[in-house]
């Protein structure tokens, strides 16, 4: 994948992690999760929005790049020369 293209989809996906993060931590407190063994994470709050970003951000970049792999034409996918 080419640079403008690899931030054509980076971008607006930092942007909306950004929001979503927001969004997410105004109803939820990072100190009150809880592992999959029911026992506290024990991680700093920023340590959670931290991650918490990365992961938001990692999904919508994923479903960017979906999207940008499905709009490309039959030829384009076929032959591997993505515009």
């Amino acid at each position: 994948m080419r640079k403008p293209r690899l931030l054509i989809i980076l971008w607006p996906a930092f942007l909306m992690a950004g929001v979503l993060e927001m969004l997410v931590f105004a109803l939820v407190n990072p100190s009150d999760l809880h592992g999959l063994g029911y026992e506290n994470l024990g991680w700093s709050d920023q340590a959670v929005y931290t991650v918490g970003f990365l992961i938001f951000w990692a999904v919508i970049s994923a479903a960017g790049a979906m999207t940008w792999l499905l709009h490309q034409t039959e030829e384009a996918v076929n032959t591997r020369s993505f515009r």
